[in-house]
């Protein structure tokens, strides 16, 4: 993948960075490479978490028509 690279800075938990830095050492990879990983790895994550709008509508449906029975199934 070329990418424009832009450059941060931040601040981690010291376990979390020392964590990392070895992935990276025992890979032979750069820290930045499995930081980046890490975020992808996040943000691919998060973007499938999201419940999409049609599948929430028809659990919202279902819930109101059997919404007592998923009551007594759950008892």
């Amino acid at each position: 993948m070329n990418t424009h690279r832009v450059e941060f800075s931040t601040q981690v938990d010291e376990s979390l960075l020392e964590e990392a830095r070895a992935i990276a050492a025992r890979e032979g990879r750069p820290l930045d490479n499995v930081v980046e990983e890490a975020l992808r790895d996040l943000l691919e994550k998060r973007r499938n978490a999201a419940a999409r709008p049609h599948v929430l509508a028809h659990y919202e449906s279902s819930l109101e028509t059997f919404g007592p029975l998923y009551e007594r199934l759950a008892k």
